[in-house]
């Protein structure tokens, strides 16, 4: 039998019913979570959920209801490092990686596990991190998913005043000489960020639904990246923008991007996407990173998409 694991509700962020977590092993053996949520009534297929960097599963229960009303099964799951799965440092703030190798073996464990309760076809949901790892695995040869929606993936880094190429080779050496678990960014309690100064989202309501989820539950919260995790990012993004496998991914693949982006960098995007041989990008004026914790309007635009995504991928039905 599955161990069970919990899943946490707050003020405007209630769990779906029917939703059940689960502990489940990935690479090298780390208890890492994940919880799947049926459809009411028969299901028209099945899509796999991937957060970006700092996103617990908690974060996506308004899409999951989005999807669940759509007639898709959705499981959802929190990379090894965050939300309440196995954290890689003892400091549990620091967002740490160690390549992408445990990653992709990560995303292979829970798709074997879950195989059985997915209903066909099947859609991969990925946002930022989420959404770069998700093409990664379809690069690598992961072939099970008959199409792939992206919300701001993260296929460019923005760096700021730091040319991209520098930040690569520092984050490189940074990792190679033993410091790869060092802040690249504060890991610290620091304050959250205003409103009125964040750059995810243009929401009020859903941004402040997503602090108060990390009211509700401490241990979902990630601070800043460590240098082993810009050095996994950079080198994921380079196999994406350089490696055969890209040009190999054949089922659709629709990428939503936001026009006002301030995390990612959208040329670089462009040229993985330029890649795809049968992708579809749309960039959403004004919108920022968080497509899907934007306001209504940005996130019809993205559902939009969704819809002509699954019809491409074989569902029928789709609302």
């Amino acid at each position: 039998m599955p161990e069970q694991a919990p899943l946490i509700s707050a003020p405007g962020a209630p769990a779906p019913e029917g939703g059940q977590a689960e502990w489940f092993s990935g690479a090298g053996g780390a208890r890492l979570r994940a919880a799947i949520f049926p459809t009411s009534g028969a299901a028209l297929g099945s899509v796999v959920v991937s957060p970006g960097r700092t996103e617990p599963i908690e974060k996506y229960f308004e899409t999951i209801g989005d999807l669940n009303g759509r007639g898709f099964t959705v499981l959802v799951h929190d990379w090894r490092g965050q939300g309440l799965s196995q954290r890689l440092l003892r400091d549990r703030l620091a967002g740490h990686a160690a390549g992408y190798k445990d990653f992709l073996a990560d995303y292979q464990s829970l798709l074997d596990v879950f195989e059985t309760r997915l209903p066909q076809p099947w859609i991969a949901l990925g946002h930022s991190m989420g959404g770069c790892l998700t093409l990664l695995a379809l690069a690598t040869g992961e072939g099970r998913f008959s199409g792939a929606m992206l919300s701001s993936p993260m296929l460019g880094i923005a760096t700021g005043t730091m040319p991209a190429r520098a930040a690569r080779a520092l984050a490189r050496l940074q990792t190679v000489f033993g410091r790869g678990g060092t802040a690249a960014q504060s890991s610290g309690n620091a304050a959250p960020t205003p409103f009125e100064d964040n750059v995810l989202t243009h929401d009020r309501r859903r941004y402040e639904r997503s602090l108060a989820l990390l009211v509700a539950c401490p241990d979902l919260a990630l601070g800043g990246p460590t240098w082993g995790w810009v050095d996994f990012a950079f080198s994921a993004i380079g196999v994406l923008r350089m490696g055969p496998g890209t040009a190999s991914i054949r089922i659709p693949v629709a990428i939503a991007a936001a026009g006002d982006e301030k995390l990612i960098d959208n040329n670089g995007l462009r040229v993985v996407a330029g890649r795809l041989p049968a992708a579809r990008l749309v960039e959403i004026p004004g919108a920022f990173h968080e497509i899907l914790q934007e306001t209504d309007e940005v996130r019809a635009i993205f559902w939009r998409e969704f819809d002509a995504l699954a019809a491409r991928s074989g569902v029928t039905d789709s609302a």
